[in-house]
């Protein structure tokens, strides 16, 4: 089935839609902003603690592999329950899902903030994924059922995907200059204002959906989740113990099973938390695939950039955050495009485009060395970085969104930020393995030199899983332009 971005091709209305009235577009401007602004939160909770890691592990006394469950503990939670929070607004009511995961996500922030030990701030960093994943899949939704106007809802999707995709560079920045002003601390409580604005707001000017009958799987849920986890763990365990230990092997098999578990259990299930029918549209299982992989690669390769900048180069936090402004300006800069060239070029060459540019990017990042400027080594990479993340994820939400079916609106964005969040934490766990064998099969040199060894090499894989993002890309269906 070829994916169109013709009015023919929206489920809901078409060119016989009258423009909206001046109030109902302010009210959906107001709507959008609400929205967007949740979604950033979210967003950039799953990077915000980069840059915080080192003062974080000073004061709470983690290890050097366990500092990694600060930012797991959150995107794995995250992703792992994201397909049960759209089904949940699918039957519930996405607003009331909406506002319920705001108000937790807010509430477990505030926690986190006074976290006295590492356990607390682990347990609040899984509330905080909890709280994420019920509102998570609804802001996709509450968008497609609020912008009925098929150009209207393209320019309201682009802009929630470029402003997700910005949000883990924004993450970064946010982190440095609020660590660096406050402390590690001031991270998760700058999340309060906004949640409780979001959460007296959302009620008055963002609309309830029609719901849909069914039940919850909540067991899918269990074995998903149990699944994502079992196979992070295997990783990041391998990269403290390697493969030969037994614990490594049990998890990577227990999460092999689990997931496989999961597929036929959706495969038989009458009420899926993830309908394989979604995977049914050739150009969507592309997008979700590719939004499982760009993650992997691009994202977790600002764990080993922020440990770079602070341990190796020794900037502060401060600097360490500012240091990725011409990553988030890139990638916006591509977003605010992306909207116009999409309809008129179709996903596959702004897709084959921007995974072009992520592979070259993460290339360039493979010679670091612990002297270099940054103008000279990490310039130019952040830059295509950026736009290759902004062209190449921001029309995959459109892709993903525009044809599904009302009644799977929620699923399907579950699915599509379950990709991006668990494409991110099972990367992030791969390269810490690839970086820690690297480390320790660096010999005798400097420790400094060992950690930017065990760097290279983790961006040279992190390449190669943009690379796959590149191999994906070509398996979209051309579409003619649209000129209008």
């Amino acid at each position: 089935m070829e994916f169109p971005l013709s009015q023919s091709a929206l489920p809901t209305s078409t060119s016989t839609v009258s423009p909206p009235r001046p109030h109902r577009r302010s009210r959906h401007r107001v709507a959008l902003a609400i929205i967007v602004t949740c979604q950033l939160m979210l967003i950039l909770d799953a990077t915000v603690m980069n840059v915080a890691l080192p003062r974080i592990q000073r004061d709470l006394h983690f290890s050097a592999t366990g500092l990694a469950w600060v930012l797991n503990a959150y995107t794995l939670t995250f992703g792992g329950l994201l397909l049960l929070g759209g089904r949940a607004g699918d039957l519930f009511g996405r607003r009331r899902m909406f506002v319920a995961g705001i108000t937790l996500f807010t509430a477990a922030s505030l926690a986190g903030g006074f976290a006295p030990t590492a356990g607390w701030l682990l347990a609040a960093r899984v509330l905080q994924g909890v709280g994420a994943a019920a509102a998570g899949p609804s802001t996709i939704a509450l968008i497609t059922t609020t912008f009925t106007e098929p150009r209207e809802r393209i320019r309201a999707l682009a802009v929630l995907s470029g402003i997700a995709s910005a949000g883990f560079a924004i993450g970064l920045i946010v982190g440095g200059v609020v660590t660096e002003a406050a402390s590690w601390r001031w991270v998760l409580f700058v999340n309060v204002p906004f949640g409780v604005a979001a959460v007296v707001l959302a009620p008055r000017f963002v609309r309830e959906p029609e719901r849909h009958p069914g039940r919850l799987d909540v067991p899918g849920a269990v074995v998903a989740t149990a699944a994502a986890a079992s196979l992070v763990y295997a990783f990041l365990h391998a990269a403290a113990s390697g493969w030969s230990q037994w614990r490594t092997m049990a998890a990577l098999g227990a999460g092999i099973v689990l997931l496989a578990v999961f597929v036929a259990m959706q495969a038989r299930g009458r009420r899926p938390l993830l309908p394989l029918r979604l995977f049914a549209d050739r150009n969507r299982a592309a997008a979700y695939l590719a939004f499982f992989l760009a993650p992997a690669g691009m994202m977790s390769s600002f764990f080993f950039l922020t440990q770079f900048l602070q341990e190796v180069r020794g900037l502060s936090a401060l600097a360490t955050g500012l240091a990725f402004l011409p990553l988030a300006a890139a990638m916006f800069t591509m977003t605010r495009l992306v909207p116009r060239l999409l309809p008129r070029f179709g996903p596959k060459p702004l897709v084959l485009t921007g995974s072009a540019l992520m592979v070259a990017g993460l290339a360039l990042l493979t010679p670091l060395s612990p002297g270099g400027g940054y103008a000279a080594a990490l310039l130019g990479p952040l830059v295509l970085l950026g736009l290759g993340g902004g062209l190449g994820l921001a029309p995959l939400t459109p892709v993903i969104m525009a044809s599904v079916q009302a009644a799977d609106a929620g699923a399907a964005g579950g699915a599509l930020q379950t990709m991006q969040q668990v494409g991110a934490s099972l990367g992030l766990a791969v390269l810490v393995t690839v970086f820690g064998t690297a480390v320790r099969n660096a010999g005798a040199v400097s420790p400094h030199q060992a950690l930017v060894t065990g760097m290279d090499t983790a961006f040279a894989v992190a390449a190669g899983i943009a690379a796959a993002v590149v191999l994906v890309a070509l398996t979209f269906r051309r579409q003619q332009a649209e000129v209008r």
